[in-house]
């Protein structure tokens, strides 16, 4: 029998992850970006291994990968995103924070989102219909929680939208600071935390749209019933772009009411 979308990427993603596993903690060649980025032998090893396995079950898809770039069949209108390292500072620094994503976009839809844990072995995936995450051979289903009050900023840049907004501020802000207690991963493996009711909230600027960092985080959250939005409380993707991906509508409502988008960005 055929193996489903979903099936095949999280196999996709499981082997990536351990590809990246079996890397971490050793020395390996860094190889330069743009933009002061960087790749290690890991994310080139563990991408290669993810798309052998994607090619070889889909053939005639296309295919973006973080590392390898764009290839397959460009009038596809399936194409599977790959980031293999979200993360991949914290990983070369021996520090156990990073994802390894794998979705797939169907039309204009994404229809499958993988996020696995390198190191913790977890593996947090939706079809569509609800979250779930498998740890030792077992699924679980996951909901979003507000509990924790921990919400995680993302510092890197860019910076679309800094003259008026600058994640950093929030850490100095009073009002944030006495509702919220502040983290900072420097991966989407924080994205997929929101999903499963460890954090109560993320926040990023950017343009993040069919973004392989992204993909799998956002449509995780989405499907967990998250409350996802850009920077201005309108549709992701749009506008000011950016993104807050909350864990109710309480939450949001608040982180809203901190950031005080500037008028002219407010949806309409």
């Amino acid at each position: 029998m055929r193996e489903t979308d979903v099936e095949l990427a999280i196999r996709a993603a499981e082997i990536g992850a351990g590809v990246a596993r079996a890397m971490y903690g050793t020395r390996m060649e860094r190889f330069a970006k743009p933009a002061d980025d960087f790749a290690t032998e890991a994310d080139i090893a563990a991408e290669e291994a993810i798309m052998t396995v994607l090619r070889e079950a889909r053939p005639h898809d296309a295919f973006l990968g973080e590392e390898s770039g764009e290839f397959g069949d460009a009038t596809s209108d399936r194409r599977w995103l790959v980031d293999p390292l979200c993360g991949t500072l914290n990983y070369a620094a021996h520090t156990p924070l990073a994802a390894v994503n794998v979705a797939l976009r169907a039309g204009d839809r994404l229809t499958i989102a993988v996020a696995a844990d390198p190191l913790s072995g977890e593996v947090f995936w939706t079809d569509g219909e609800g979250v779930l995450v498998r740890s030792v051979g077992r699924d679980v289903p996951l909901r979003p929680d507000p509990t924790s009050s921990l919400v995680d900023l993302n510092l890197n840049s860019p910076f679309p939208n800094k003259n008026w907004f600058l994640a950093a501020n929030l850490l100095t802000d009073d009002d944030f600071m006495s509702m919220f207690d502040a983290r900072v991963l420097s991966t989407t493996l924080a994205l997929t935390w929101v999903a499963a009711g460890r954090r109560a909230a993320y926040i990023t600027d950017g343009h993040l749209h069919g973004s392989v960092h992204f993909s799998s985080g956002i449509a995780l959250c989405q499907a967990a019933g998250c409350v996802v939005t850009n920077l201005a409380g309108g549709p992701i993707h749009t506008g000011v772009q950016g993104l807050i991906a909350a864990a109710d509508a309480t939450v949001h409502a608040e982180l809203l009411n901190l950031l005080s988008p500037p008028s002219d960005s407010e949806p309409t």
